[in-house]
């Protein structure tokens, strides 16, 4: 069956959705080892001997003296401490790689060039493309054969890959299977795609990367967040594999927030896993979730799991109850509960909080 693209209303516009067997997809990503072309994914390079001190100002994760290598989340936040920008960080042989969402690139290239004033750094958009690849079948020796290395990476680690590019390895999910990025020329990937073929990695669409990533509660800009996200909110602050925010860094622009939020407050919102009913018609990103006719909170990416059933991200009012019923769709005709274990662990007063009851005397 040839490719079925991914839907033009969503952000995955233009990439492959599926090979004709989603599930059987998702499976093979349990089970066996797949390739997932995510190169509708903008990647960004800054290069100069300024570009990760004058990086690490702008940002909120701690990058100035990243080493070689290294590969961290990023984000931009406005004034507020509101999220803009998400992007995934690589620092190799001098560059910088930042890849970000789909029709994000120019926004956040643009906000960059910017910023730059009289640091030596050059941005440019690059013509890398993003191959994602998982599954316990990649440690076979004959996949790091094919990608022209050794050996695959260890921990969060980028290494250089003899044409071109580089692969990194990133934080596994819950299901532990290992987890790359490869970032190739684009005149590259077809050849790379036979390669791994060859070595007995299977094609399958973002359909499969979407709810693997579902699953595992991380959350997407612009999808799972709204113009009202603050990093806390969706777990961007010290959650593993995802925390995009360094808490002991110099200034940056929102820094003021999420001091205040971490010290004093606490989010108004979180990120929660629902499972929802599958005998109705899916409900679509952005629509209202109610909880006895009340809205409590709005619905993310939504997506048919191989084993969940139909899943979805959701940013919920803070604290509530995992055992509220809940409905969600434009008319709240479907009906939602919430995954006990993806809700944030139970809150607890902050060190500046703690400091302000002493001195009340509580």
């Amino acid at each position: 069956m040839p490719p079925v693209p991914a839907p033009d209303t969503g952000p995955d516009a233009g990439a492959i959705w599926h090979y004709g067997d989603p599930l059987s997809e998702q499976r093979s990503a349990r089970t066996a080892a797949v390739m997932i072309d995510r190169s509708h994914r903008p990647v960004l390079t800054i290069t100069g001997p300024d570009r990760l001190s004058w990086l690490h100002t702008l940002c909120t994760q701690h990058v100035a003296d990243l080493p070689d290598g290294a590969t961290v989340d990023n984000l931009c936040l406005d004034g507020q401490g509101r999220v803009q920008d998400h992007w995934i960080q690589t620092d190799l042989a001098a560059v910088s790689y930042l890849d970000t969402e789909p029709g994000r690139g120019e926004a956040l290239l643009g906000y960059l060039s910017s910023m730059v004033f009289w640091a030596e750094v050059t941005l440019q958009a690059s013509d890398l493309a993003v191959l994602s690849l998982l599954g316990p079948g990649l440690t076979d020796p004959a996949v790091p054969a094919a990608l022209g290395i050794a050996a695959l990476p260890d921990a969060t680690a980028a290494i250089a890959l003899p044409s071109g590019g580089l692969i990194r390895r990133m934080p596994s999910a819950g299901d532990g299977a290992p987890e790359f990025d490869v970032l190739v020329p684009r005149d590259q990937v077809a050849g790379l795609r036979e390669r791994l073929a060859a070595a007995g990695v299977s094609p399958a669409g973002v359909w499969t990367f979407e709810a693997h990533r579902v699953a595992a509660v991380r959350p997407r800009l612009g999808v799972d967040t709204d113009e009202r996200t603050i990093p806390h909110e969706v777990g961007w602050i010290g959650g593993p594999g995802v925390g995009a925010v360094h808490l002991n860094k110099g200034c940056y622009r929102g820094q003021e927030t999420v001091a205040r939020v971490h010290n004093l407050g606490k989010p108004p919102r979180m990120l929660a896993l629902l499972h929802l009913d599958g005998s109705v018609d899916r409900p679509a990103p952005g629509d209202p979730v109610t909880a006895g006719g009340r809205p409590v909170g709005r619905l993310g990416t939504v997506v048919d799991h191989d084993e969940l059933g139909p899943i979805a991200l959701a940013l919920l009012k803070r604290a509530l109850p995992a055992d509220t019923a809940l409905a969600t769709g434009e008319n709240n005709e479907v009906a939602a509960v919430i995954d006990a274990d993806s809700l944030p662990p139970p809150d607890a007063p902050g060190a500046g909080r703690l400091a302000v009851e002493r001195l009340r005397g509580r």
